[in-house]
This record gives C-alpha cells, sequence and structure tokens, in this order.
C-alpha cells in the first residue's frame, strides 16, 4: 500500500504531471494512486524525488493497513 495520493492531494499536484514527469502514462500513476498496482522500487524512488519527498513518506506501514 501507498500513500500517493495523498502525497499528490497534499501538495496540489495532479496526476497527469506525474504521469509526464515520470515517463508513465496516465493509466498506471492512476493504478499507483488507486492502490491497485504497487510501483516498482526504482520507480517509487523516482516518484519521492520527483515529489520531494522521503519514500517512507509514500509508504504505509503494514500494522496501519486495514
Amino acid at each position: 500500500m501507498n500513500r500517493i495520493k495523498e502525497v499528490l492531494d497534499a501538495k496540489g499536484i495532479k496526476q497527469t504531471w506525474l504521469a509526464d514527469k515520470l515517463g508513465k502514462s496516465y493509466n498506471m500513476v492512476n493504478s499507483y494512486v488507486q492502490n491497485r498496482q504497487q510501483p516498482r522500487l526504482e520507480v517509487l524512488y523516482h516518484i519521492a524525488e520527483i515529489l520531494e519527498v522521503e519514500v517512507k513518506d509514500l509508504l504505509i506501514e503494514k500494522k496501519d493497513v486495514k
């Protein structure tokens, strides 16, 4: 599980902008945001770099998942 949606919302960033910066389709980024698919570790690090956050800020701890 990831917190990409929460970070995007907090920063006022659109999924289309992130998709463009990542070089991925909107549909792929949307699947990450909706937690239907998890990004590979390299992609997660790239997302964190683009959003100027730590990778840990994009993750939900297992104990927090219900």
